[in-house]
């Protein structure tokens, strides 16, 4: 990945990381319980076949190679920092690709994208949650769309996984908190292959994971 991606990335996360702990997701579909034995449609991988190609991700040094980057600010995001209640859970540190998210340049004013990447056999987003011995675990990958990118393409619905379409989030002006925590609006679906999760295999957080050791994390 150029140098260039590169401070950009670290720019754009930055800035994103200011505001995240006053934000929440404004999710538009309710998430259901959904587990392993949900169907993919036709050309979509199946959750084992996502897993297995996943696998190598275990290694972060693999991931780091492939040019997935961590978020500078080292943030390991939990529903309580986004206003939501605590016991939802965590989503782990992100390590993100910016060429599949398609962002070229900081934000102006919020952090866009012009990527329609949604092909989970190559998540843009890879979830780790944090050791106490400073290392890190896989425990899910996501995928991320901007809005107006996916409706330019000629989408006139967010996507889809295994039938069920990826969560909403977009800032609402009235609140005095920013629900797309700097972002442009967006579509995203999170997907739990690595860790257990009781609120559904895609839904935004896993009680099961935890931040608590995010001062041990190795930057």
């Amino acid at each position: 990945m150029s140098t260039t991606i590169t401070k950009v990335a670290v720019s754009i996360l930055a800035l994103a990381a200011a505001t995240a702990a006053l934000a929440y997701p404004f999710i538009t579909n309710e998430v259901a319980r959904i587990d392993a034995s949900s169907s993919p449609r036709a050309g979509e991988p199946s959750l084992a076949e996502v897993r297995r190609i996943t696998e190598k991700y275990r290694d972060i040094k693999v991931a780091l190679a492939e040019g997935y980057i961590r978020d500078p600010a080292n943030m390991c995001e939990t529903a309580d920092m986004m206003g939501l209640p605590a016991e939802q859970g965590a989503m782990g540190i992100h390590y993100f690709r910016p060429d599949m998210l398609g962002i070229t340049a900081p934000p102006n004013p919020r952090v866009n994208g012009a990527g329609t990447h949604t092909d989970f056999r190559k998540p843009a987003i890879l979830l780790y949650e944090p050791q106490a011995d400073g290392s890190l675990t896989l425990v899910g990958v996501e995928n991320l769309v901007f809005a107006k990118a996916w409706r330019d393409a000629g989408n006139d619905a967010p996507p889809s996984f295994h039938g069920v379409a990826y969560d909403t989030m977009i800032d609402n002006p009235a609140t005095p908190i920013d629900e797309a925590h700097n972002f442009e609006p967006h579509h995203d679906r999170h997907v739990w292959l690595y860790r257990e999760n009781p609120n559904g295999v895609f839904a935004p957080f896993n009680p099961r994971v935890t931040c608590k050791h995010q001062q041990h994390a190795h930057k």
